[in-house]
């Protein structure tokens, strides 16, 4: 197949365009959130074509993958007048859980019958009012970057982009006591400044941002992985962590409940809990690597990319059928 989608998930994309079709990524001068191409950091396959929005006049389309409120009138102007859902095959895939009037949140693609509305989690299937749109849920994939794990630096990592902006959403706020316990290491977008804003020393909370190829290395060589997000969608970051073999302190909210079985780290609703949890990991490096082979069976199993593109497959042919 043909299918369009926009460069909106750098993470998610990398694990969906590894399937066997053309993948046409809009892009426009700038490469602005409309038009972003191919990624910069991330390694995306031959497969992926940019387009511009005068060559999709002329392409054909076998599947429009949405992701966006605002891709469905971008889409139509750009393929020539074809609709999403009723001249073209449409998916909108959320990645996101609801955000204001929680559990009430209509979505916005809720009542619809010419498209599939997939969801990456069921937490956020389940949070989220579809209404009467048919909806699917696809369990993130991630494209396994190998047992990189050494745990030598006895410090946390984070991964969070824009903690100062996104604040409690990210637990940004927790960052303090946890730093307390552990010396973290804060990776992502934006996060240059993070020490000062929590009034903690550099030490204590170094914050960079690395690109992805360097990211997975830097990461496994902090003794554990701390997630304090409070309400977003499950972090790719986590998944990515426990492929790694990397233990995982977390915030037990949204789909991480599901995301980390027992022995495979600490999930906990008590952020002093979480903070005894990444103590105890770097005093013994020893149970952390253990917990961290446990974490990493547990996510192949579960985030494998063959499953994940198995179920992507699957949708694909439904809706075009």
């Amino acid at each position: 197949m043909n299918i369009l989608l926009w460069h909106v998930h750098g993470s998610w994309t990398t694990a969906f365009v590894q399937g066997p079709h053309t993948y046409l990524v809009p892009v426009l001068p700038g490469r602005g959130p409309d038009g972003r191409g191919r990624a910069q950091t991330f390694s995306w396959p031959d497969s992926v074509r940019e387009v511009t929005p005068d060559q999709l006049r002329a392409e054909q389309v076998d599947l429009v993958l949405l992701q966006r409120p605002e891709e469905f009138a971008l889409a139509e102007r750009w393929l020539g007048g074809r609709r999403p859902g009723r001249d073209v095959p449409a998916v909108f895939l959320e990645h996101n859980a609801p955000d204001g009037d929680v559990p009430d949140t209509l979505h916005p693609c809720a009542d619809r019958d010419d498209l599939t509305l997939v969801h990456v989690t069921h937490f956020n299937r389940l949070f989220w009012d579809n209404g009467r749109t048919r909806t699917e849920v696809i369990e993130h994939g991630i494209v396994d970057p190998g047992h990189l794990y050494t745990g030598r630096l006895p410090r946390a990592a984070v991964v969070v982009n824009e903690p100062v902006r996104r604040g409690r959403y990210t637990g940004t706020d927790l960052l303090p006591a946890l730093a307390e316990a552990a010396p973290l290491d804060v990776f992502g977008m934006r996060t240059e400044g993070l020490a000062a804003h929590l009034g903690l020393p550099e030490e204590r909370c170094r914050a960079q941002d690395l690109p992805q190829r360097d990211l997975h290395a830097a990461m496994a060589e902090r003794r554990v992985y701390v997630h304090p997000v409070r309400w977003t969608s499950l972090g790719l970051s986590l998944l990515e962590a426990m492929h790694l073999g990397m233990p995982v302190v977390a915030l037990a909210t949204t789909e991480a409940v599901e995301a980390v079985p027992v022995g495979a780290g600490t999930l906990s609703t008590r952020p002093e809990v979480l903070a005894r949890a990444a103590r105890h990991y770097l005093d013994e490096p020893e149970a952390a690597a253990e917990d961290g082979a446990r974490a990493r069976q547990a996510a192949l199993e579960r985030y494998g990319l063959k499953r994940f593109l198995d179920d992507w497959e699957r949708v694909m042919t439904e809706v075009r059928s």
